[in-house]
């Protein structure tokens, strides 16, 4: 018994750090070749009001906090920069 409790928590503890050497090593990879990771996001605040919907990513988002975009006679809400760069209409 005592030592499939052994043997369980050494297989824990082998995951645990190998997960953490793919992450550095996939980190360092990603920084060498140049290839960005999704940009970090600003967090969602809402401070009550009506919630709009970005069209790109599908977030909810206060209508007093989002980036927005006039298109015309339409306004559309974005919770980023990044959101409001990428769409097309």
């Amino acid at each position: 018994m005592v030592r499939a409790i052994l043997y369980v928590i050494v297989a824990v503890l082998a995951i645990s750090a190998l997960r953490s050497v793919i992450g550095i090593v996939a980190k360092a990879l990603a920084q060498f070749t140049g290839v960005r990771t999704a940009a970090p996001r600003r967090p969602v605040m809402t401070t009550g009001g009506e919630l709009k919907r970005d069209p790109v990513c599908g977030t909810f988002i206060s209508a007093a906090t989002a980036v927005q975009k006039k298109v015309g006679a339409e306004v559309y809400y974005f919770c980023s920069a990044e959101c409001r760069e990428k769409f097309r209409r």
